[in-house]
């Protein structure tokens, strides 16, 4: 939802902010945002989706919560510009269809429009603005990965130290320790780069272009190693369903692959260094 909350924040007009931000804040109503069209990489012009005279045309897949959602906020082509268009999902011209997901408790849809209604957010017309609002985003979900990640290993540690093998809590064993040692790091690295792109989203700060690229790979790789461990330090009840270890791991992927994954921002982040440089 805070994909579509920050777009409004960023691009839209005092009249769409007035309409939308406050029941987004209350619950009242349920935004996404749809952009993805293929699988990979996504660029300027991978785009097909198209708006014209305010009527939009293309299908988006996967769009997370695209199902439940009121409204979405759409990437589109319009004649040479790419902008962001804001549509109700409830209006004609709208089809919606589910699509399965890894993490059975967050949702997918493909969502097609045929002529579909569309007001575009004015503050919005390059490529440029839609990733300045994806590196916004990647902050943002770099502290749910980072949240993901820190209870996945508290969990394991406490797992551990009350697991007994041959008269020891498993978490004693040097192997265990190292592990967690290892994971304990990984978390921490995540955590001070998701700071460091706080400070670079709060302050609107250039450095929010190189700084999301590090925050969302390192959660990225955090919260991936953290889950698949919990699995295999809790043994053989960690691959049960009784246990919660699978349900941090289908996160973890879900989370990775939502806004194209950590290889794509790792290559980000060397373009933009490099740019830089």
């Amino acid at each position: 939802m805070y994909l579509a909350t920050e777009a409004l924040l960023l691009y839209g007009s005092p009249a769409q902010k007035e309409a939308y931000l406050p029941k987004l804040a209350s619950g009242a109503l349920i935004g996404t945002f749809a952009h993805a069209e293929q699988p990979g990489e996504q660029g300027a012009n991978d785009l097909t989706c198209t708006l014209s005279k305010n009527m939009l045309h293309g299908t988006k897949i996967p769009v997370a919560n695209g199902d439940i959602a009121h409204f979405a906020v759409v990437t589109a082509r319009r004649g040479h510009d790419v902008v962001l268009a804001l549509v109700d999902l409830t209006a004609g011209g709208v089809r919606r269809q589910a699509v399965r997901s890894i993490d059975a408790s967050r949702s997918l849809a493909s969502i097609s429009f045929d002529g579909a209604a569309a007001e575009v957010l004015a503050g919005a017309t390059s490529w440029d603005q839609v990733q300045r609002l994806c590196d916004r985003a990647a902050v943002l979900i770099a502290f749910e990965q980072l949240g993901g990640a820190t209870r996945a290993f508290e969990l394991t540690r406490e797992y551990t130290l009350g697991r007994y093998a041959f008269g020891r809590a498993i978490a004693s064993f040097q192997a265990v320790k190292h592990r967690l040692a290892d994971l304990y790091v990984e978390i921490e690295l995540a955590r001070s780069n998701a700071y460091y792109g706080a400070w670079a989203l709060s302050h609107d700060a250039p450095e929010l272009a190189v700084a999301a690229c590090g925050a969302f790979a390192a959660a990225s790789d955090a919260f991936e190693l953290s889950s698949s461990e919990m699995i295999q330090l809790h043994g053989g009840v960690g691959f049960t369903w009784e246990f919660d270890c699978h349900l941090f791991y289908r996160r973890a992927k879900y989370l990775a692959a939502l806004l194209g994954g950590a290889s794509e921002w790792r290559e980000q982040l060397i373009q933009r260094l490099e740019a830089h440089a």
